[in-house]
């Protein structure tokens, strides 16, 4: 372990990993709720759209929370989901995505009452890589609740191969769902533990891992995503993903300039 790079991530984790984060960050759409089925809802919904530049992400996360209402578990549960329109929801995501995607949460939420009822039923807690356990179950579910067709363009909920994929969205949003430091992100799961969740890896978090020589995989996959984690669990084994913030504020403070 190099005592200095974790000091320096420590240090990162402690600037950035405070309340005010969230007033610039999508972890603010699940934070508005206090009823877990509505974060969990909030959460999978706005971590799908999080990707480019952030005014956009936010910008187009609160449109499609409009679109449910303000209300992400009444909306799943009874609202008109075909009433949604075709429109253009955040960049390649569209009304028939969105569509697609609540049909499946419908149907989760009718069989197992919460996203983290499906994961205690396959047994997510038990498994080495819990997040793709559940995001592999959950597009089962959402591709039988929509009888096995996809939309035009794909699916846009979640990535096709589990194999190779990073999983980043969906890894972030269980970091938002999973880890319960009173901080910035909500903890309102218990059946796994921070200790079990991966890096949510993207280009940006990727480069600066490398830069920072935490990750030697040049591809930001799966392996890649494994790699790093890997390597965050010999500073913090109960709480790896606590240093996405880390790196996230490296590249805010110009580390790799």
């Amino acid at each position: 372990m190099d005592n200095g790079l974790k000091g320096t991530l420590d240090a990162l984790v402690e600037r950035y990993n405070r309340p005010a984060f969230a007033a610039a960050d999508p972890v603010q759409f699940p934070r508005r709720y206090t009823d877990p089925r509505d974060i969990e809802i909030s959460a999978l919904l706005t971590s799908t759209i999080a990707w480019g530049r952030r005014p956009m992400i936010l910008r187009d996360a609160e449109r499609l929370h409009g679109l449910l209402g303000g209300e992400p578990y009444a909306f799943v549960a009874g609202g008109d989901i075909d009433a949604i329109g075709d429109g253009n929801i955040h960049r390649t995501f569209f009304g028939r995505h969105l569509r697609h995607y609540l049909r499946g949460l419908r149907e989760v939420y009718s069989r197992y009452g919460s996203l983290e009822g499906l994961a205690a039923h396959i047994k997510a807690d038990t498994a080495e890589a819990p997040a793709w356990e559940i995001a592999s179950a959950l597009a089962a579910i959402i591709s039988d609740a929509n009888g096995g067709a996809c939309p035009a363009g794909g699916s846009r909920c979640l990535p096709a191969d589990m194999r190779v994929t990073a999983l980043k969205r969906f890894n972030m949003a269980l970091r938002w769902l999973v880890r319960r430091d009173g901080i910035v992100d909500l903890g309102v799961w218990s059946l796994l533990k921070p200790a079990q969740l991966f890096l949510p890896l993207d280009v940006h978090s990727g480069n600066t891992a490398r830069a920072l020589g935490l990750l030697a995989r040049k591809a930001n996959d799966r392996r890649a995503v494994e790699e790093v984690t890997a390597v965050l669990r010999r500073y913090r084994a109960d709480d790896p993903t606590v240093y996405d913030f880390a790196l996230f504020g490296a590249g805010e403070e110009g580390y790799l300039r």
